[in-house]
């Protein structure tokens, strides 16, 4: 793992920790870092890191804070506040 993949999960770890004191600027911040820090070094985000964060606002989700999930059809539908969904396949 280099340098850059190990910053991302630091990051994300703080995201997650600063969500759930309810700091949100905070964790937004956080997930722009490293949002960033992957383009430049032309990285793929984790998982856990791009099921947990909003394509749109860069908000860190936390399901029935400012998250909304539902079954669909084979499908977690996934509904940020800001209105935006994401949706992933399940069996």
């Amino acid at each position: 793992m280099n340098i850059a993949a190990e910053r991302i999960d630091r990051l994300h770890d703080l995201a997650r920790a600063a969500a759930a004191d309810g700091e949100d600027e905070r964790a937004k911040h956080y997930v722009r870092l490293a949002r960033r820090v992957a383009e430049r070094n032309r990285l793929s985000l984790p998982r856990t890191f791009k099921r947990f964060t909003c394509d749109a606002c860069d908000a860190y989700l936390r399901p029935g804070v400012n998250a909304r999930v539902r079954l669909q059809d084979g499908h977690v539908v996934i509904t940020c506040d800001c209105g935006h969904h994401a949706r992933y396949p399940y069996e």
